[in-house]
């Protein structure tokens, strides 16, 4: 018995989008973010995210730039290394997550912290000028901050999207104080993960790069 579904990529993905846009009204976010918002809510399936949503006034350029120059791309998770359309990197971006590296299982064995933040202690020789996508582990979130905050090289943004029931929204609220002047996207709250980090990304890489000034 054939059931009734729409079979139609194509099709499947305008309807989605038409759907979402009856539903929720982006037309007051800024250019750039209303594109994030509406690829956050198809990845997750609710409607509901989207004052949850905060970022910085940067965010969208700094992203834009650093996209097109090339900027390395760091990540805690292994759903966002693999998972981002790499084919749509405007620069052959370099894509590193460490979780798995050697040397981060050992720091973490002695450190007695999570492989997640172990393996952000690999991050500096990369971090200047790199995005910065945080898609699982809110230890990893907070390391990182605290690397900043020890001297480490500057990223050009933070996409943070930690999950979880412990430390996960005080991640997200440290990195919203916006103390450190980094640009920023987060969703506030407990909910997150690869899956979203990955459409935000995408999102922003389908932005193309920013727009040039008259003067050049």
């Amino acid at each position: 018995m054939a059931l009734d579904y729409i079979r139609d990529p194509d099709r499947a993905h305008r309807e989605t989008l038409a759907r979402i846009r009856a539903r929720v009204d982006l037309a007051g976010l800024p250019p750039g973010i209303a594109e994030v918002a509406l690829r956050l809510i198809q990845a997750s399936g609710d409607t509901g995210l989207l004052p949850d949503l905060a970022w910085s006034a940067d965010l969208v350029p700094a992203c834009q730039a650093a996209l097109a120059r090339g900027a390395a791309i760091l990540t805690d998770s292994d759903l966002v290394a693999h998972g981002l359309i790499r084919a749509r990197l405007p620069a052959a971006n370099p894509v590193h997550c460490y979780l798995n590296h050697a040397t981060a299982r050992r720091i973490g064995r002695s450190q007695n912290i999570t492989r997640a933040a172990a393996a952000v202690e690999l991050w500096p020789p990369h971090l200047a000028g790199a995005l910065v996508v945080i898609g699982a582990s809110p230890s990893a979130l907070f390391r990182l901050l605290e690397l900043l905050d020890e001297g480490a090289p500057r990223p050009a943004a933070i996409l943070a999207f930690p999950v979880g029931f412990v430390d996960a929204v005080e991640a997200k609220q440290e990195l919203a104080r916006d103390t450190r002047r980094l640009p920023y996207l987060l969703l506030h709250g407990t909910r997150g993960g690869g899956s979203l980090a990955t459409a935000a990304l995408d999102a922003l890489t389908g932005l193309g790069p920013p727009p040039r000034s008259e003067g050049g």
